[in-house]
């Protein structure tokens, strides 16, 4: 399935079946991602199909600005940086559990991506940060080319090297 990707309309968007199978990312998308929007704090997008109408949500993310600090970085990884290094917060993915396998998250995960490369021609950003859930989700990330910070649930991934994978410009 194919789906459309676009900015979160609460007014065009069906999010009242939305289940991840993870409550807490369900509950953001439909009390607060329009909130956090309109506050100008993330910019959420949804996948919905093709067809739908009215146009349910069957995954989301939401992006945000943020900054890492260098020293909090693993020298390998900060090196080279400023002391405060600007980066995307990917804040939340998530895709209803009815869409789960068949490489769907990978494919949502790689839509976020590709939309943060092509922000960072505008905005600049050495990173993109993601705040694991649990465990699961880590293992997730780092499957997708993320690299942990040691004793956290906290993932980075270089805009470069995102853009190299995705042959994004």
């Amino acid at each position: 399935m194919v789906y459309r990707s676009e900015p979160l309309d609460p007014a065009r968007h069906d999010l009242s079946g939305f289940d991840s199978g993870e409550p807490e990312l369900d509950r953001w998308l439909r009390d607060h991602a329009a909130g956090a929007g309109a506050r100008r704090v993330a910019r959420t997008f949804v996948w919905v199909e093709p067809d739908s109408h009215p146009d349910r949500a069957v995954g989301y993310y939401s992006l945000a600005g943020h900054r890492l600090i260098r020293e909090d970085l693993p020298r390998s990884i900060g090196r080279g940086s400023p002391t405060e290094v600007p980066a995307v917060l990917l804040a939340r993915l998530a895709l209803d559990r009815i869409h789960h396998g068949g490489g769907n998250g990978g494919a949502l995960l790689a839509d976020a991506l590709a939309r943060i490369v092509v922000a960072t021609d505008i905005v600049a950003a050495r990173f993109v940060v993601v705040d694991a859930l649990h465990e699961k989700a880590a293992g997730f990330y780092q499957h997708h080319g993320f690299r942990r910070i040691p004793d956290t649930r906290r993932l980075i991934q270089k805009v470069s090297d995102i853009a190299a994978a995705l042959d994004v410009d």
